[in-house]
């Protein structure tokens, strides 16, 4: 059989017999209970028996069952609920007794079949009862023909309008001989309103006319609407208290409307029909409304409203309205200085005013165009001062710059936040500040580390994720924080802020699995990347010691495994100083604490060892070198560039190159943490304000060199790299501080010896972890590298190399 026909010989009644639903609910009914809910409803019901005590007949098991069903078995709801509902219920409120009409007859009047309908369920307001009395009843002892006076209505007329009835009704019905009356009247009022026109146009074309009769004409004319002024006036007064007629006057006056004689149809004499018509169209009016005045009435007078406002300090005694009528001191002083710069000017336009005079009538437009230039008036002069003897002079404190690197979560930003704190850098209203928004999303704890975590997104990921920095000083030093993320998705940010520092705080979480976890992770990396940068002094911080109680056990366990793990990656341990500390609460940060938990520690503290670390050496000799970290506009609107600068000096209005770009300009300023100087040398932190260039030729990463000394660009690359991870031929990125470039290993020419530096194997396929090379990188682009410049290779998210330009 096919489908179609099993599909056409099937009874849908007999399948749908199959789910009717009622085996279904037979099955649910015997089966709604579980074991564990019958044992639990036999419980219920006989506890709440018993805590009914006598009231327990006031209600049937079937209701006590229920009661416990609807409050999952809860006893208390349950007896409170029977006692409420069922044992002792409250009183129903008392219905108020419905008054009768003044008259003393209700609405109960109606018949019975009209009171059948139930108005209390259509209504929320309450229905009168029927009356007991029926209708017949009402006129019980009345004759019929002598109703007394007592019983008689009174019928009163309603009061006639003023102005009579508003809209435009229809009159009474006219008879033919009214309406050809009407008819005649009309046409011979057409006649006469056109004379009238005719006459009055006359009438006006004889007051033209310049003399003194104009005058008199004028004169009548404004007698003329004076009287009619006065007569409406007059109508206006006799309207405002109208006399409301007798019905049987109003009764004739309406007959005699619509009643009309049939001698009305004969002709009237022109005197008699003007007559008529003036009595018709006289229209008494009313005395226009409060609306109507405010709306068409004149205006008011109104005073005009103040356009001064009168201040508080206007009333002081000390109040001078003409204080800045005068230039300012400072005024004066830019006029006389731009006066006497006009006199030195002078014979120089004196001068090319003779020059273009002379060769007005021979040059071309193209010689024309070549004679114009910008105008570096603003550029400041250079000074040409010897920096090196005013460093050399000057008594300022010395500046060091350290960066703070670990693990993600070992916290580092909370920790520079503390020592803020503790030395009075930031006050603790801030900290209340912060901790409060971050309450609002679960973050309170990251109060102090929101000192240095400015950014919104690093707020809310709870990660460092650029550098941060910050500054303060203590009596031998003038200290500059950065703050390196930890998170190995922004290790190219460790670079560049490591690259910029003189020294490391390495921090170390010494919770039990975190330390393990970072040694393997970042802190491995980034212990690779100071040595590989130059940085030397290292102090390892042992961060969160009061987590384990202080424990010395704890302390020496991490010592050990950090010393021999630098040892093997050529720090020098003379320089690496471990310190226990409390980021979170400040222990051993700037004061050594009373816990005895730590009194088996001799050490220095932790600022006591930013103090101990010595800069490293200026190369003030070498020519001017600085990488650009920052790019922003000052208060005054000029380019700044901030940066550390790596060697050399420089000076104001000294004339610079920035690389890769190939544009020159002109230094307009310089500030050197903060401070405005004439001069800067290397190893400081400054922002210098440039001139003479576009902003678009700028960018973070590019290198500033002097004209006199500039750096080259290179797209090849030389040299010689420790090898972190296997190394080949290979697609890699080159970073130099804020500067990272693609490129590709291409070629390995030797594998040279560690300690002399001799080639121990040639143009070899792979270096192994460990091994120094000698490799050729090719890059994409131009970049501004020359020999002697720390680099550091990656690949795919890791560290592979590291080392020099050759």
């Amino acid at each position: 059989m096919s489908r179609h026909q099993a599909v056409r010989n099937l009874d849908y009644e007999e399948a749908l017999d199959e789910f009717e639903g009622e085996d279904y609910e037979e099955e649910g009914e015997a089966d709604q209970l579980s074991a564990e809910d019958r044992e639990a409803m036999a419980m219920g019901t006989a506890t709440v028996q018993s805590t009914l005590g006598a009231d327990a007949d006031k209600v049937t098991v079937q209701q006590i069952q229920e009661s416990l069903w609807h409050y999952y078995y809860d006893i208390e709801k349950t007896v409170s609920y029977l006692q409420k509902k069922f044992i002792a219920p409250p009183p129903a409120p008392k219905q108020e007794k419905k008054t009768k009409d003044a008259d003393g007859f209700g609405c109960g009047g109606m018949d019975d079949k009209i009171t059948t309908y139930d108005m209390a369920s259509t209504s929320t307001y309450p229905v009168p009862r029927a009356s007991s009395l029926s209708p017949a009843s009402y006129f019980h002892g009345i004759s019929w023909m002598n109703v007394p006076k007592s019983r008689q209505a009174v019928f009163v007329p309603p009061r006639p309008l003023p102005g009579g009835l508003l809209g435009g009704g229809d009159g009474p019905k006219l008879s033919k001989l009214q309406a050809l009356a009407a008819a005649r009247k009309k046409k011979t009022t057409e006649v006469n309103n056109t004379n009238d026109k005719v006459d009055r146009a006359e009438k006006r074309m004889s007051t033209l006319a310049i003399d003194e009769s104009s005058k008199e004409n004028q004169r009548g004319g404004l007698s003329i609407l004076a009287k009619r002024q006065k007569l409406a006036e007059d109508s206006a007064a006799r309207t405002q208290t109208p006399k409301s007629a007798s019905p049987s006057q109003q009764v004739d006056a309406a007959s005699e409307a619509v009643s009309m004689d049939v001698d009305t149809a004969n002709e009237l004499s022109a005197e008699d029909r003007k007559k008529t018509e003036d009595d018709c169209f006289v229209v008494s009016s009313t005395r226009p409304s409060a609306f109507a005045q405010t709306l068409f009435g004149p205006a008011q007078d109104t005073a005009a409203a103040s356009q001064t406002y009168s201040l508080p300090y206007m009333d002081s005694s000390a109040y001078v309205p003409s204080a800045f009528s005068q230039p300012s001191p400072d005024d004066v002083v830019l006029a006389a200085q731009a006066k006497a710069g006009s006199k030195f000017d002078a014979a120089a336009k004196s001068a090319s005013k003779k020059v273009v005079a002379k060769s007005t009538g021979s040059q071309t437009p193209n010689s024309e165009m070549k004679q114009l230039q910008l105008d570096d008036s603003a550029a400041p002069k250079n000074k040409k001062l010897d920096v090196a003897k005013e460093f050399a002079k000057s008594e300022n404190k010395r500046s060091a710059s350290f960066v703070v690197v670990g693990h993600v979560d070992a916290g580092k930003s909370t920790l520079m936040g503390r020592l803020l704190l503790e030395l009075k850098y930031i006050e603790q209203h801030l900290i209340d500040r912060y901790r409060r928004q971050g309450e609002k999303i679960g973050k309170s704890s990251f109060a102090l580390a929101w000192v240095m975590d400015q950014r919104e997104e690093e707020r809310e990921r709870g990660v460092t994720i650029d550098i941060a920095t910050n500054m303060f000083e203590t009596e031998k030093t003038r200290f500059t924080i950065l703050d390196a993320p930890g998170h190995r998705d922004f290790v190219p940010n460790m670079i560049a802020g490591a690259s910029q520092a003189d020294f490391a705080i390495l921090v170390i979480d010494a919770n039990t699995g975190a330390f393990e976890k970072g040694l393997k992770g970042q802190t491995r990396e980034h212990a690779l990347l100071l040595r590989s940068l130059g940085v030397q002094r290292v102090i390892v911080a042992v961060n969160k010691l009061d987590m384990v109680g202080w424990s010395k056990d704890r302390f020496d366990e991490i010592s050990e495994q950090v010393t021999g793990f630098m040892k093997g990656n050529g720090f020098i341990l003379k320089n690496v100083t471990f310190v226990p500390i409390s980021g979170l609460s400040g222990a051993n940060l700037v004061e050594k604490p009373a816990d005895e938990g730590l009194s088996w520690y001799t050490g220095p503290t932790l600022i006591d060892a930013l103090e101990d670390s010595d800069p490293m050496a200026r190369a003030i000799e070498k020519p001017f070198r600085m990488s650009i970290s920052e790019i922003y506009r000052s208060q005054q609107s000029q380019l700044t560039v901030a940066g550390r600068i790596e060697s050399g000096t420089v000076q104001n209005g000294e004339a610079l190159i920035v690389q890769p770009s190939g544009e020159s300009a002109s230094i307009r300023s310089i500030e050197v943490d903060a401070d405005v100087q004439e001069w800067a040398v290397a190893g400081q932190n400054v922002n210098i304000g440039l001139y003479g260039i576009d902003p678009i030729h700028v960018r973070v990463g590019d290198i500033i060199s002097t004209k006199a000394a500039p750096i080259e660009t290179s797209d090849r690359l030389t040299m010689k790299v420790l090898a972190f991870d296997h190394l080949m031929p290979m697609p890699v990125d080159v970073h130099r501080g804020r500067l990272h470039a693609a490129g590709r290993v291409e070629v390995i020419p030797a594998v040279l010896d560690k300690l002399t530096g001799a080639t121990v194997k040639k143009n070899p396929k792979i270096v192994q972890p460990g091994k120094v090379a000698r490799v050729v990188v090719k890059l994409d682009s131009k970049v501004p590298l020359e020999a002697g410049q720390r680099v550091v290779l990656r690949s795919g998210g890791e560290t592979i190399a590291a080392g020099l330009l050759e």
